[in-house]
């Protein structure tokens, strides 16, 4: 059974995986790239429709996923144009590094060893963090005053303590000069031009980390950013005809009701459960892509499939603890406030 010259099956399939991604992209302001791109190509879509698809797949799903956070008062859209402006310079200064090491034939092994190391780097660093408890988290409840100044991370007390002006005010009531928030962006920018990835996975802790933004406003901020890049991405591939709509509509009506659910999540889970959540798929992503590599180097074609599986479990499992963890704040709300009614 076909449904407009697609399998309905594929549809299906296509929507159930939409629906998967867009509660990860919710939640964390990442995932679209890293997990629909390796997924088309091993269908056997050709690499440009693959990247093209994935981009219109992320666009679309960034800009429901924003509206979410935006209702939610989680978006800064003054930092967030700072570090558009930012990470452009660093993604231009990235490219040319990565081209250079095209012309002396280093670029793929390069490439390969720096994205494991940052995957999994960032996502230990993270997941270790939050279980410590030592760095804590910013409340969801943003409030334009300072109380959480002693939850800030460490590095991001720093940068904020630098006075080199102009001074701008960011969600949560903190300033920072704003050459510290263009030098963080541009360097998340480089490191997204050399590796060749959209950067969701590097920006979202690094407006936590260095910035000092809330965890909920560090992922819809960096939402905000993707819809920029995803759309004039997604826009020179379609110039091409390298979007498949029949690939990228199924895949928006199921990230249509994930994302807000994502979105959503991030109100209701603790904060330290969400860095918990993204260094464990950071990490999970470090290990496919290690096997990946590992099984192009070896011309083993089957560990292609293995690190699909790995990176579709992981987006399974961990979308699961989102949901899961979602459902049981819900439940303890309305027991919680029994005693107070009774009073």
């Amino acid at each position: 059974m076909e449904v407009l010259g697609v399998a309905a099956e594929l549809l299906v399939m296509f929507t159930g995986f939409g629906l998967l991604i867009g509660i990860l992209f919710g939640f964390f302001g990442m995932g679209g790239s890293f997990l629909v791109t390796p997924a088309l190509l091993v269908m056997g879509y050709a690499p440009n429709v693959a990247v093209g698809s994935g981009l219109a797949f992320v666009f679309g799903t960034s800009v429901i996923a924003t509206l979410k956070h935006r209702d939610l008062g989680q978006v800064d859209y003054k930092l967030g144009v700072l570090m558009i402006a930012g990470t452009t310079g660093g993604i231009e200064v990235g490219k040319i590094g990565l081209e250079y090491l095209q012309h002396i034939g280093l670029a793929g092994s390069v490439v390969s060893v720096a994205y494991i190391g940052l995957l999994g780097s960032i996502g230990a660093f993270v997941t270790y963090t939050a279980l410590k408890g030592g760095d804590g988290g910013i409340s969801h409840d943003v409030e334009e005053d300072d109380e959480g100044a002693d939850d800030i991370p460490p590095i991001a007390q720093k940068i904020q303590s630098y006075n080199v002006p102009p001074m701008i005010s960011i969600r949560g009531g903190f300033t920072v000069s704003l050459w510290m928030v263009l030098a963080v962006a541009f360097a998340t920018g480089l490191l997204s031009g050399f590796l060749g990835v959209g950067g969701g996975f590097i920006r979202m802790p690094a407006l936590f980390y260095l910035v000092g933004v809330p965890v909920p406003v560090a992922v819809g901020t960096d939402l905000f950013e993707i819809v920029f890049s995803g759309g004039i991405g997604s826009f020179l591939y379609a110039q091409s005809g390298a979007v498949d709509l029949s690939i990228v509509v199924p895949l928006l009506a199921g990230s249509a009701l994930g994302a807000r659910i994502g979105a959503g999540a991030t109100n209701l889970v603790d904060e330290d459960d969400i860095k918990v959540y993204f260094g464990v798929m950071l990490l999970l992503g470090a290990i496919a892509v290690a096997v990946r590599e590992a099984g192009n180097y070896l011309g083993i074609e089957v560990l292609d499939l293995v690190s699909l599986a790995i990176i579709l479990g992981a987006a399974l499992l961990v979308s699961g603890a989102v949901v899961v963890s979602s459902v049981r704040k819900l439940r303890e709300t309305p027991s919680s406030a029994e005693p107070s009614v009774a009073d």
